[in-house]
């Protein structure tokens, strides 16, 4: 187990190794000039030569790629230009946000997704299983960012049953019960596109599972249903996983329109106003944690992967 848990490491660092070209690459060609954001419209040639120098790009990418790769490996993940201060402080409390909300949403899709499914898989003809089909396709096909403001007029301002935005009331004591309340719609709004692709996914594994002869051999040695059920389900687990981790993933990288309609302060939301204030020192390190970020999610599913099913450890 160990063996197979290092090579998956020794995997991610060529993987992490192209991510951080992709971005810094992406960072460079996109528009926006970070001198002149410094400095402001007044800023005289002299400074900019100066600022451009001390900055260091004047030199060619190869030297700013390695120079900026070198300073984040030590932690340094540069100075916000819009907000003045260190960025990796910034973005390490944005990705808890963002970590709070997706694993919350993550155990909602992931109960949702398994009911919903195991429920069409066992009752494909009856009206639950329409139902279940239909709740499925509902949540993947309805954009998050309309379902997110349909709660806030409905439940939020309308009915007053949660909080509008934010993570804590201002007024607040900032507790689990204060977090809690302005976690549920949020939470509910992000998982739903994952729980109709869990739910859909984890029915068609549960109808191939069915189809085996394991299964019947079982049921002709006079096994109750329910044990056959149980053996049934455990062979489903890799294969719901797989989809869970990848979903999960989509969460940390996909939330970016759930934070922005209930201004959760994540690193979706983050980088999204770093965008628009063309930050790219915040945006640059965003978008490389959240990678880091699922990459290491990646390495726990293929881990329990690998604890749950031998084959794929060989």
């Amino acid at each position: 187990m160990l063996g197979y848990v290092g090579r998956r490491l020794l995997m991610a660092i060529p993987i992490l190794f192209g991510v951080s070209i992709v971005i810094f690459i992406t960072i460079k060609i996109i528009p926006g000039d970070p001198v002149a954001s410094l400095l402001g419209p007044t800023g005289s040639p002299e400074a900019r030569a100066a600022l451009t120098e001390r900055l260091g790009l004047n030199e060619p990418w190869p030297v700013q790629y390695v120079t900026w790769l070198g300073h984040t490996l030590t932690g340094d993940l540069g100075t916000s230009i819009a907000r003045r201060s260190d960025v990796a402080p910034m973005v390490l409390d944005a990705l808890m946000n963002t970590l709070i909300l997706s694993a919350a949403a993550a155990v909602i899709a992931i109960v949702l997704g398994v009911a919903v499914g195991a429920l069409m898989a066992l009752r494909r003809t009856g009206i639950l299983a329409r139902l279940g089909n239909a709740l499925a396709l509902f949540s993947i096909s309805v954009p998050q960012y309309s379902i997110g403001l349909l709660l806030i007029i409905y439940l939020a301002a309308g009915a007053g049953l949660f909080p509008v935005s934010g993570m804590y009331n201002p007024n607040g004591d900032g507790g689990f019960v204060d977090l809690f309340n302005h976690l549920i719609l949020p939470a509910v709004t992000a998982a739903l596109v994952p729980a109709g692709i869990i739910a859909r996914m984890f029915r068609s594994s549960v109808l191939d599972v069915m189809s085996m002869d394991f299964v019947e051999a079982l049921t002709s040695r006079g096994l109750s249903h329910r044990r056959v059920m149980v053996h049934a389900f455990h062979n489903t687990v890799p294969s719901l996983l797989t989809v869970a981790g990848l979903q999960i993933g989509y969460l940390l990288g996909g939330v970016i329109f759930v934070e922005a309609v209930f201004a959760w302060p994540g690193i979706g939301l983050l980088v999204y106003q770093s965008i628009t204030q063309r930050d790219l020192p915040v945006i640059q390190a965003g978008v490389l944690v959240s990678a880091l970020a699922f990459v290491v999610l990646n390495l726990v599913v293929d881990a329990l992967h690998g604890l749950v099913d031998p084959r794929i450890r060989a």
